[in-house]
């Protein structure tokens, strides 16, 4: 479903990809890991055509992103943001049919409430939570509003980018546990990344590890423990001492 080769992308002097190649697959849950700064965002951000590479291909479903119409090819995608990125101004139905609401294809905002209440259900929030304001939501309910925000218009491919960030253990585990069921449910291509190793191994069937603007190690979840790649293994295990410098 998606395919980067050798994508290269600068900003300046800082060479954040070098030559990037991932492939996922239609239906597939990958998740990319690596630690900060190492261009985890400027992939998805890639694939999206929101940054042009400086070298390489990007497909999605055999289509090069770069020649694709803008608004078609968007529509195929969801995304729920790090800090579920929720419009303040707007009640909480209006912001999970944002998308529905706009553009040439808008619902009448009956149907687009009803929609929005409906995907409020599948990620366990009743209809009376549909008229609140973000603000008057806790963190975890926030983060299941980008959710059903997320899967309103029925996507092909979902990004999440760090999706249990400032969640407690429980919520993050809540959230991982909606994640998983709505990929299979949908059965939607999922793109993740985070650096929390619980969600990876919630989550992904796949994991790629994206180190020094190259991914670095790729395979299936059930075998980061037993890889024995050095790199993989420090950040798996969250060791100070190994080939990944640390600041000091």
């Amino acid at each position: 479903m998606i395919r980067l080769s050798g994508v290269q992308k600068s900003f300046g002097e800082n060479h954040v990809l070098r030559g990037v190649d991932l492939e996922v697959g239609r239906g597939e849950s990958c998740v990319v890991i690596g630690g900060s700064g190492t261009g985890k965002s400027v992939v998805l951000k890639c694939i999206l055509g929101l940054v042009t590479p400086d070298a390489g291909t990007i497909e999605v479903d055999g289509q090069d992103v770069t020649r694709v119409s803008r608004d078609p090819f968007l529509a195929r995608f969801g995304m729920l943001f790090q800090g579920a990125a929720l419009f303040d101004s707007l009640p909480v139905w209006q912001n999970v049919g944002f998308r529905l609401l706009r553009g040439e294809k808008a619902r009448p905002r009956r149907e687009a409430r009803d929609i929005a209440i409906e995907k409020l259900r599948r990620v366990g929030l009743g209809p009376e939570v549909a008229d609140r304001y973000p603000a008057e939501l806790s963190g975890g309910m926030q983060k299941r509003v980008g959710l059903a925000r997320a899967i309103a218009a029925d996507p092909e491919i979902i990004f999440f980018d760090e999706p249990t960030t400032g969640l407690d253990p429980i919520m993050a585990g809540v959230i991982n546990e909606l994640i998983r069921e709505i990929v299979t449910e949908l059965g939607v291509t999922a793109v993740t990344i985070t650096h929390d190793m619980t969600s990876v191994r919630s989550i992904a069937d796949r994991v790629a590890m994206l180190h020094g603007g190259k991914i670095r190690w790729t395979g299936p979840v059930s075998e980061i423990d037993s890889a024995g790649d050095p790199y993989l293994d420090q950040f798996v295990q969250g060791r100070a001492e190994g080939p990944i410098e640390t600041l000091r």
